[in-house]
């Protein structure tokens, strides 16, 4: 080898080499993106506390939880957009920025309305975040270093909801429910200081966004989502849950005909003739709808009813990970060898059979019995998630890698708010039916808390002392009623996908490289 060709292959290989500044990139977009999956979850282990410190309802609880998801997945596209047209680093900063600001918000007021606008504002600041996160990666680091970078990505994506629960349970065993609020504005303005040392990155041939297409995908996912909320709680036939249902569906054509029009999309609609990045967004979708709602139902039950502190909930729900994580590694490698279709499928199946061990929960079982509807729903989505994510990426080209990306962030989110949507609604409306035998033999002051939730019956029932058992008792029914419709419910749904899975999803995957510099990824 001459000594021309010996430094041009020196060159080469430390163009291949990413720098420290590179790998710092990594780091700190990988934090902002543990910040936002972690604030999904993080507050399910305080819902009890707070729903006795600010008298919050079940409805209300519901949507403290649900605003996040439902804001995030409403505006993920459009911040995407955004980010892309005038600078993704700008676009991270603002939207951690936004998130620092609402998760003040609770430390000056409690009230359990303020709690939701909190958490939809803080919702918005984690729309502008999310996208960000993976373009920033993919346009930074040098092409031979992309593999490695999504898979830490997507590790962390993976993660995020367990470090939440488990950060969010140490939190709580020394410190009040504000201390989420806290440790969340402070990470949040730790990392925007950060992010202004990052490298800017946008689309090298930008374009004028989609307006039109934002507001009509805004609309039609605020909209459904909403109406799907109330639905059981205010009836099928009510105003606000047909006239959701009509501007849902109304917008979604709308938004649909914009795309098939507009030279530049939000959302290029062509991507759905491949099957197998449709069947991997419809298992997504599903996937998280069915976990993030199950966790909702869960750690009310472990704290209330089995009387567990928030860190040994947190705990508690452990055997979900260690499926995920373990099948997870090889699951891409096992759908090249059965295909998509079996991987996804056989994954929702089981998340199916592990909602229906769940709903066989009743008051007299402990925690022995649950272990295994959990063991059985870690391994339905480590079957399913790792596949899916990677058939979207691979059935997409390099030069629509960005919007890929955005179609995963937004099946994952729209999964979970619809989740939890539906299965606090159904869980309050079952709740409500239940308890109200109970309540003519009550104080009148009484009637209202109990009636509301759990968690204030239950605070109810040890003020009055002794005479307050058989009221406990009765509640814990009602939750476990609400509980158990909600998971039959959530397994129907989820085995109905799994019945179209084996007719949609392909057995094999069309594979593409990964994004090149510079790209809209």
């Amino acid at each position: 080898m001459t000594v021309i060709e010996t430094i041009t292959a020196e060159t080469r290989a430390d163009s291949n080499r990413a720098s420290m500044r590179q790998w710092w990139t990594v780091a700190v977009v990988c934090f902002a993106l543990a910040l936002v999956i972690a604030s999904m979850v993080a507050f399910y282990s305080a819902l009890p506390e707070m729903a006795r410190e600010t008298g919050a309802t079940q409805a209300q609880l519901t949507w403290i939880v649900d605003g996040y998801t439902v804001a995030l997945a409403c505006l993920v596209l459009p911040a995407g957009a955004i980010g892309d047209r005038f600078g993704r680093r700008q676009t991270l900063i603002a939207g951690l920025a936004i998130f620092a600001a609402a998760s003040v918000i609770p430390l000056l007021v409690d009230q359990p309305l303020w709690l939701v606008v909190s958490r939809v504002i803080a919702g918005v600041g984690a729309a502008f975040v999310m996208p960000s996160t993976l373009s920033l990666i993919t346009s930074t680091l040098p092409e031979q270093q992309h593999g490695r970078a999504v898979g830490l990505w997507a590790g962390v994506a993976g993660s995020g909801a367990a470090i939440g629960m488990v950060g969010s349970g140490l939190l709580l065993s020394w410190w009040s429910w504000q201390s989420l609020f806290v440790s969340f504005a402070v990470g949040s303005l730790v990392l925007t200081a950060l992010a202004f040392a990052l490298p800017e990155s946008r689309d090298e041939s930008p374009h004028r966004i989609d307006v039109a297409g934002g507001f009509a995908v805004t609309i039609a996912v605020g909209s459904l989502v909403i109406a799907l909320t109330e639905g059981p709680t205010h009836g099928w036939s009510s105003p606000i849950v047909y006239g959701g249902l009509v501007i849902g569906i109304v917008a979604t054509a709308v938004f649909i005909a914009i795309e098939l029009r507009v030279e530049h999309p939000l959302l290029p609609l062509e991507l759905f003739r491949d099957r197998g990045f449709s069947a991997a967004a419809l298992t997504l979708t599903g996937q998280n709808a069915a976990m993030y709602a199950i966790f909702f139902v869960l750690v009310q039950y472990l704290q209330l009813i089995l009387s567990y502190g928030p860190l040994l909930s947190a705990v508690a729900l452990g055997p979900i990970v260690g499926p995920i994580v373990l099948i997870g590694v090889v699951a891409p490698w096992l759908s090249d060898k059965i295909g998509l279709r079996a991987m996804c499928a056989s994954g929702m199946a089981a998340l199916g059979i592990g909602l229906w061990l769940i709903s066989r929960t009743t008051v007299e079982s402990d925690y022995g019995d649950l272990v295994w509807g959990l063991l059985v729903l870690g391994i339905g989505a480590g079957l399913s998630a790792s596949p899916a994510t990677t058939a979207i990426m691979g059935a997409t080209p390099a030069e629509k890698h960005g919007v890929a990306a955005a179609v995963n962030d937004v099946t994952r989110e729209f999964g979970a708010a619809i989740g939890i949507a539906i299965t606090g609604s159904v869980l309050a409306a079952g709740y409500a039916d239940k308890i109200a035998p109970a309540l003519p033999q009550l104080p009148a002051e009484a009637r209202g808390p109990v009636s509301d939730s759990l968690a204030a019956a239950l605070e109810v029932a040890d003020a009055a002392g002794p005479a307050g058992n058989s009221l406990a008792a009765f509640a814990d029914s009602a939750f476990l009623y609400g509980a158990e419709r909600a998971s039959v419910i959530l397994m129907l749904v989820t085995l109905a996908i799994a019945a179209a899975l084996v007719f949609l999803a392909p057995g094999r995957v069309r594979r593409h490289d990964l994004p090149k510099n510079g790209t809209n990824a």
